[in-house]
C-alpha cells in the first residue's frame, strides 16, 4: 500500500493513500503515536495514541497538533483493522514555525486579554449596582431621618411650653398662698390690686355711710 507523507512542519503532516475496494462503502482509519519504537511496540490497533476516521470518498488527511523535532509513526487501515507494515510510515516533524509560535502567543494573549476584559466587566457592573444600591437607600433614609426629627423638636417644643405653664401656674399659686397668708383678706386685696378704680368707690361710700350714721343719730337725739 503505497502511503506518503507530505508537507511535514512542526505541527501538521499531510498523509495520502490510495483508494482500497474493500473500504468502498465504510471509511478509513489514520493512525499515529510518537516517539514509537518497533522493537518494544507491534502493530496493533491499542498501541496507538491518535486515530481519525476519514470517510471513504476521500483518499488523504492532515493530521495536526503535532510535537516539533518528534518521530511518529502513521498508518492506514479499512474500518479500524489493525495495520501491517507495509499500511505505516515513519516521519520527523520540524522545528516549530517562528510565524505560528508567533500567532500562538498572539492567541494566547488574545484569549487572556478578553478573558481579563469580561472578569473587569463583571466587577465593574457590581460594583456599580452595589453604589447605586446604597446612594437609593440613603435618599430613602434622609426625610424619615428628617421627618423624625421635626416630630422631636415638636415634642419637646411642646414639653417646653407645657413645663412654662406649669411653672406660671405654680409661681402665681405660691404667691396667691403668700398673699393669702399675711393678709385675712387676700381675696380682696388681689380683686383691688388687679382693679384699683372699681375698688375705690365702694371704699368711699362706706366711709360716708358711715360718717352719715352717727350724725343720723345724733338729730334723731
Amino acid at each position: 500500500m503505497g502511503i506518503t507523507i507530505q508537507n511535514i512542519t512542526g505541527n501538521t503532516a499531510m498523509v495520502i493513500w490510495p483508494k482500497m475496494a474493500s473500504c468502498a462503502d465504510s471509511f478509513y482509519s489514520v493512525m499515529y503515536h510518537p516517539n514509537w519504537n518497533s522493537m518494544l511496540s507491534s502493530y496493533s490497533r491499542k498501541n496507538f495514541q491518535k486515530e481519525e476516521r476519514v470517510p471513504a470518498s476521500r483518499s488523504s488527511f492532515v493530521v495536526e497538533n503535532l510535537t516539533p523535532l518528534t518521530t511518529y509513526i502513521l498508518c492506514v487501515t479499512c474500518q479500524s483493522a489493525n495495520p501491517s507494515s507495509d499500511q505505516c510510515r515513519t516521519f520527523h516533524t520540524l522545528e516549530q514555525d517562528p510565524a505560528s509560535a508567533s500567532n500562538t502567543k498572539k492567541e494566547l494573549a488574545l484569549g487572556i486579554w478578553l478573558t481579563s476584559s469580561v472578569l473587569l466587566l463583571i466587577i465593574a457592573g457590581i460594583l456599580l449596582y452595589g453604589c447605586l444600591h446604597l446612594l437609593c437607600r440613603k435618599r430613602r433614609e434622609q426625610p424619615q431621618g428628617q421627618n423624625r426629627t421635626s416630630e422631636d423638636d415638636n415634642g419637646r417644643t411642646q414639653t417646653k411650653s407645657t413645663a412654662q405653664t406649669s411653672e406660671e401656674f405654680g409661681r402665681q399659686s405660691r404667691l396667691m398662698q403668700d398673699t393669702e397668708g399675711q393678709n385675712p383678706g387676700g381675696i380682696q386685696l388681689a380683686t383691688i390690686i388687679e382693679n384699683p378704680l372699681t375698688c375705690k368707690e365702694p371704699t368711699v361710700q362706706t366711709s360716708k355711710s358711715q360718717e352719715l350714721a352717727p350724725m343720723t343719730g345724733q338729730y334723731s337725739a
